[in-house]
């Protein structure tokens, strides 16, 4: 379950998604449900359904399988904090040290000796993103890929 229970107020509508910045409709969609049951899919115990997606757990961390992976990667995971902020920088600071054995353990376990950080702090209307709770991507872009990896960093608000 997240720590705190924060949720971004744009007027009077309380929104955990930003639907416009959707790369798919079935993500699109998804969102929607998840938005009108009024649930984070990155809180706990929420997995969307796959009980599968949550891979590794620290006591401030979970480590998940993107369900929308971007084009182009061989490995796409997800790096979600137990809580619910919308920017690293307002985690706790034992979160905060606690993403680096998190990552380790990304590394260590897929073996990997490449790979990308992506991540937006901040109101989602502006950065490109589409979920209200900060999160991490771990990209391993797959070399044989015909187009390289695309990972949106910036929005106009609608």
């Amino acid at each position: 379950m997240c720590r705190t229970g924060s949720k971004l107020t744009i007027g009077s509508e309380v929104t955990l998604y930003h639907l416009p910045n959707a790369r798919t409709d079935v993500q699109r969609d998804d969102m929607r449900r998840l938005e009108e049951a009024g649930i984070c899919i990155f809180c706990e115990p929420t997995t969307n359904g796959d009980p599968h997606s949550v891979l590794h757990r620290t006591p401030g961390w979970s480590v998940r399988r993107n369900t929308f992976p971007y084009a182009g990667t061989s490995l796409h995971l997800l790096l979600v904090p137990v809580e619910h902020v919308t920017d690293m920088l307002d985690l706790s600071a034992d979160v905060r040290d606690d993403f680096w054995d998190a990552l380790a353990w990304v590394r260590q376990h897929h073996g990997l000796t490449y790979y990308g950080l992506g991540i937006r702090n901040g109101d989602v209307r502006y950065t490109g993103g589409t979920v209200e709770h900060v999160h991490v991507h771990v990209i391993v872009g797959d070399p044989d890929a015909d187009r390289p990896v695309r990972l949106r960093l910036n929005s106009r608000p609608s």
